[in-house]
């Protein structure tokens, strides 16, 4: 438990303990995005167009994506966010790492596609806020037979999580019960109802911000509550 001004932390347990975080990975995937729109000039408005690339580690498919759906960005946020849908992080990816041009280390043979330059980028901004004890190996949190596992730790993401509740679109975003999307299937224009898998949201003062399950992660939780300061007195106190 953080404060989230100051970073002060409150109460720990096992807080460096290294873990898989499932989908709060979704966090980072956003911060890269909304730096990129904020500080590269990047257009939350363009649109991206789902790949076959985007359906890996996709279990579930809710909103029922195609190949070759057209969607903007921002819907795509809202996806990722709201409903926590692992395609929609992916072609997040996929699309604004496009624009990152991360180059492979001379005498490397390893291929760059637009999806591992966009997670070397999460995990730039990961060592930019001393998130020492992470990992992240794609957009979406997916970790079944991943090599090498992605991995985070409870202090980590608190500090991720105080860097992306700094950000008044992601606030937003992540404070969404319910909001509708639309993209481009053949030409016609589809709509979805997203719905937050985030059921506190809402109560208790609780404004945000991420859910997250996997087998290996079990069920993974981040919150934020913005509630009024209180002072307690000593008991002994005179009045």
């Amino acid at each position: 438990m953080v404060d989230s001004q100051t970073g002060y932390v409150l109460v720990e347990q096992n807080a460096r303990e290294k873990r898989q975080v499932a989908s709060l990975t979704k966090i980072a995937t956003a911060c890269v995005v909304l730096d990129w729109a904020e500080k590269k000039g990047g257009d939350l408005n363009q649109f991206a167009t789902i790949g076959q690339a985007a359906f890996v580690g996709v279990e579930k498919n809710e909103i029922g994506w195609q190949v070759g759906d057209v969607v903007s960005l921002r819907d795509l946020l809202y996806a990722a966010l709201v409903q926590s849908d692992n395609l929609a992080a992916n072609a997040l990816a996929s699309r604004v790492g496009e624009t990152l041009g991360v180059i492979a280390p001379a005498g490397s043979n390893a291929k760059i596609t637009p999806t591992t330059a966009f997670v070397a980028q999460m995990n730039a901004l990961a060592k930019q806020l001393g998130m020492d004890r992470t990992r992240f190996v794609n957009p979406s949190g997916f970790d079944y037979k991943e090599r090498p596992m992605p991995y985070s730790t409870a202090i980590d993401l608190a500090r991720l999580t105080r860097y992306a509740m700094n950000k008044a679109s992601f606030r937003f975003y992540v404070s969404q019960r319910e909001r509708e999307i639309s993209f481009n299937r053949n030409g016609k224009q589809l709509h979805a109802l997203l719905k937050t898998t985030n059921d506190l949201l809402g109560t208790n003062g609780i404004d945000g911000v991420k859910t997250g399950q996997t087998a290996y992660a079990g069920e993974c939780l981040i919150l934020s509550a913005n509630r009024p300061s209180e002072v307690i007195k000593n008991s002994n106190e005179s009045a």
